[in-house]
C-alpha cells in the first residue's frame, strides 16, 4: 500500500491571516483519511490547497510521487485527484446527466462506461437523470457532487464537509456510500465536522486546531480517546 499523497509543512494565507501552520500528513492508496476540527480550524482551507485553489509559502504537496503544487487546477484533476465541494455546487441550471458529464471535462473518448458505474452506485441518479440539478433535494444534490467527482476516474477522492445540513438519515445514507467506494477501492480524503461518523469509517485521521495538526491515530485510536471525546463528540 504506497503512499499517494504527501503534504509536507504547508503555511496558507488569506491575507495577513496565517490560516494553516506547518501542516504535515500523508495519505496511502485505498486508505480512508480524515480531517477533523472544529469550524475555522483550516480543514477545508487544507483540502483547497491540495486541489490547487490556494497556494502555500512554504513546503509541498506531492501526488503518486510528483509535485503538484505549483499546478492548475484542472491539471491536478487529470493527475487523478477529484473534490467534492463543500455545500454541493451542482451546476443547478443543468440536468443530473449534464452534471456528470461535466465531471469528466478532462477525460477523452467515450464515457457511457462510465455514467454507468455512477447510476449503478446511485441509483437515485438514474431515476432522476433527466431532472434538473437546482430542483433535487439536499441528499440528491450530494450524491450528484459526489457521482460528478467520480466521472474523472480520480486515484484520490477528496470530500468536504459531505453531511452538512442532511438530515441524520441522509447522513448515514452518505456515509454507507462513502465505505461503499472504499470497498470498490477508492482512496478517499474525507473532511468532515461528524466527528463520529468520520472517525467510524476512517483508517487514520488527524485533529486541528487552529491550522494546526495537534493529534493523530486510527480512527479508533481517535474515538477511544478522553480527549476526543470530549472535544468532538460531545463525550
Amino acid at each position: 500500500m504506497g503512499q499517494i499523497l504527501k503534504v509536507d509543512d504547508i503555511n496558507v494565507y488569506y491575507g495577513s491571516i496565517h490560516a494553516i501552520k506547518g501542516i504535515s500528513f500523508e495519505v496511502n492508496e485505498g486508505e480512508i483519511v480524515t480531517l477533523i476540527g472544529a469550524n475555522g480550524a483550516g480543514k477545508s482551507t487544507t483540502l483547497n490547497t491540495v486541489a490547487g485553489l490556494l497556494h502555500s509559502k512554504t513546503g509541498s504537496v506531492s501526488f503518486c510521487g510528483e509535485v503538484t503544487d505549483k499546478l492548475a487546477c484542472h491539471q491536478i484533476v487529470a493527475r487523478g485527484i477529484a473534490m467534492v465541494p463543500e455545500g454541493r455546487r451542482v451546476f443547478s441550471q443543468m440536468t443530473v446527466q449534464e452534471n456528470l458529464e461535466m465531471g469528466a471535462f478532462s477525460r477523452k473518448g467515450d464515457i457511457s462506461a462510465d455514467l454507468e458505474r455512477v447510476y449503478e452506485q446511485f441509483p437515485r441518479l438514474k431515476e432522476r437523470r433527466k431532472q434538473i440539478g437546482g430542483t433535487l433535494s439536499g441528499g440528491e444534490q450530494q450524491m450528484l457532487a459526489m457521482g460528478r467527482a467520480l466521472m474523472s476516474n480520480p486515484k484520490l477522492l477528496m470530500m468536504d464537509e459531505p453531511s452538512m445540513g442532511l438530515a441524520p438519515i441522509l447522513v448515514e445514507q452518505i456515509f454507507e456510500i462513502i465505505k461503499e467506494l472504499h470497498k470498490a477501492g477508492t482512496t478517499i480524503l474525507l473532511v468532515e465536522q461528524n466527528a463520529q461518523a468520520a472517525l467510524s469509517v476512517a483508517d487514520r485521521g488527524y485533529v486541528l486546531e487552529t491550522g494546526r495538526i495537534v493529534t493523530s491515530g486510527t480512527g479508533a485510536e481517535l474515538l477511544a480517546s478522553a480527549a476526543i471525546k470530549k472535544a468532538y463528540l460531545g463525550g
